[in-house]
């Protein structure tokens, strides 16, 4: 589902960082400005990016949207606001204000209208990320149990004898009866050219030789890998490693692993050519089902079966429930992965700055729009996340400052909350240059 030319231009990986960007950008502050404007609060500016403003417009609210030149964020300025990262109030302007505007104002709003007004940022990150998750399931299905061949992808004729609609029975003798057993199969049979698979098809049942169920094909490529830095494509079968023929997706990973980062010439099928193609495996920290990291070789790509397992499409129900699950895991990977960073677990270069994130990016968008649209809903997550930090500048900070509100029934005076918002600029800045630092100089 290709939607750009192919991202190893520079343009073009900027424009899908855009994209993402502002994309994500716009749903945070319109969650700021929509439940302000529940709230009471006015809001006087909604701006993507920052600088010269490049055009704008006044609603019926008296609310002036624009888009600035410098495409890296955007903010929403309420009555009130001392500036665009809400750091104090403007006493000039509250001090002209009857009581009834000041109600109007963030800082003459009520304590919990303030409150939700912040938090609807992030959490219409997590809500875009849920809406993206569910509709991507919705429109794709969810696989059958039994184990029914739906889509084949391509792969040398010499081992193409499944057929759409043809129920797996049994692979080398080992019967099937799910499609979980197939996957169960692929990991414990050793690899070879072809096997015997009992199938019913069309109502008779039969034998057929083909190929190893998890065949070395590429289902994805990782991006900011070594495979995507090759070449490789998704949908390519990897036939040999060294000249050593492969079967398997299992001596693919066998072969990488032994190689502790020495170059590999792998010998690529596509679409009917025979390609060769150089790389190096990369020491790569690897979440595991514990919650922990490993430290492993990889090049960067996914396998899966030789054919795309029959689907059937789900409910809107069902799709909801998968997208708030995914959408937990993208918080507690993120959220490990930082725990370990800090700890030291794992190296420090796994935290990406805006480079890295770019380059993501772009190389989401040359596998196609939906992995473009997966990404973007990744990203919505994580920047949903940050904002929730109790770093002063982010959403987190000033609502650290309203629970201290709540607490001692006074807010901060703007004297201490503009010390907090500069310390709190230096804090995102030191860590956005060491972001960037692992951008340039990580391997």
């Amino acid at each position: 589902m290709d939607f750009l030319p192919a991202f190893g231009n520079i343009g073009f990986t900027v424009l899908a960082f855009v994209v993402a960007l502002s994309i994500i950008v716009a749903v945070h502050e319109y969650g700021h400005y929509i439940v302000g404007r529940w709230s009471g609060i006015h809001a006087e500016v909604f701006s993507i990016g920052f600088g010269p403003v490049l055009w704008s417009g006044v609603d019926k609210h008296g609310t002036r949207w624009q888009v600035a030149a410098i495409p890296l964020g955007g903010y929403v300025k309420f009555l009130g606001d001392a500036n665009a990262a809400s750091a104090g109030a403007d006493g000039a302007v509250l001090d002209a204000l009857d009581a009834q505007e000041r109600r109007r104002s963030m800082p003459g709003a009520p304590l919990w209208a303030r409150s939700v007004t912040v938090a609807a940022g992030p959490i219409f990150n997590f809500i875009l990320s849920i809406l993206i998750f569910a509709g991507i399931v919705l429109v794709s299905g969810k696989a059958v149990d039994e184990a029914r061949v739906g889509a084949l992808f391509p792969v040398p004729a010499e081992i193409r004898t499944l057929e759409q609609g043809d129920l797996i029975t049994a692979i080398d003798g080992e019967p099937v009866e799910t499609l979980a057993d197939v996957y169960t199969l692929g990991r414990t049979l050793t690899p070879q050219r072809s096997l015997t698979y009992d199938i019913v098809r069309d109502g008779d049942a039969m034998q057929v030789e083909a190929a190893f169920p998890l065949l070395p094909i590429v289902g994805s490529v990782v991006p900011q890998s070594a495979a995507i830095a090759a070449g490789i494509s998704e949908g390519d079968v990897i036939m040999s490693v060294d000249g050593a023929p492969i079967h398997g997706f299992s001596q693919l990973r066998e072969a990488v692993d032994a190689s502790e980062g020495a170059e590999l010439t792998l010998t690529v099928w596509r679409a009917g050519e025979t390609l060769e193609l150089t790389l190096a495996p990369r020491s790569t920290d690897f979440p595991n089902p514990d919650g922990g990291f490993d430290t492993r070789w990889l090049i960067g790509i996914t396998g899966g079966l030789i054919f795309e397992p029959e689907m059937v499409s789900v409910g809107p129900w069902e799709a909801a429930k998968f997208g708030v699950t995914q959408t937990i895991f993208v918080v507690e990977s993120s959220l490990s992965g930082l725990w370990h960073i800090i700890t030291g677990s794992i190296s420090s270069c796994n935290l990406q700055g805006p480079i890295g994130i770019a380059e993501t990016s772009g190389a989401a968008a040359s596998q196609g729009l939906d992995s473009f649209i997966w990404f973007i809903a990744v990203l919505s997550t994580a920047v949903g996340l940050l904002n929730l930090f109790p770093i002063p500048v982010l959403d987190g900070g000033h609502l650290i400052f309203h629970a201290y509100e709540a607490v001692t029934r006074k807010p901060p005076s703007d004297k201490v909350l503009r010390v907090f918002m500069s310390v709190g600029l230096i804090m995102l800045l030191s860590l956005m240059l060491f972001a960037l630092t692992n951008d340039l100089f990580c391997p």
